[in-house]
């Protein structure tokens, strides 16, 4: 049995969240480095470095939510949209 029941409710759950601890952060999720560097560095305050292990859990649970709706032949939406420029490509 899935642990992720309501794939489409699950990920808009977690993705909300992400974008919020996303922009406690101030990471921008289009941004591949930042995001790294925001899971990478520690903060000063706890607050902070709260936050930011708090995207770094969120994270992994999307990765894992993904790889199960692929095992079940879904495909999961981006968690960013792409921009106009990369959408005609």
């Amino acid at each position: 049995m899935s642990v992720f029941e309501h794939y489409d409710r699950e990920l808009a759950d977690i993705d909300r969240e992400i974008h919020r601890y996303a922009a406690v952060c101030g990471v921008n999720l289009e941004n591949r480095h930042e995001i790294d560097a925001c899971l990478r560095n520690h903060h000063e305050s706890w607050a902070e470095d709260k936050a930011r292990e708090s995207l770094r859990g969120l994270l992994i649970l999307r990765i894992k939510l993904e790889a199960e709706m692929v095992d079940v032949g879904l495909s999961p939406r981006a968690l960013v949209a792409p921009s106009a420029s990369e959408a005609n490509d």
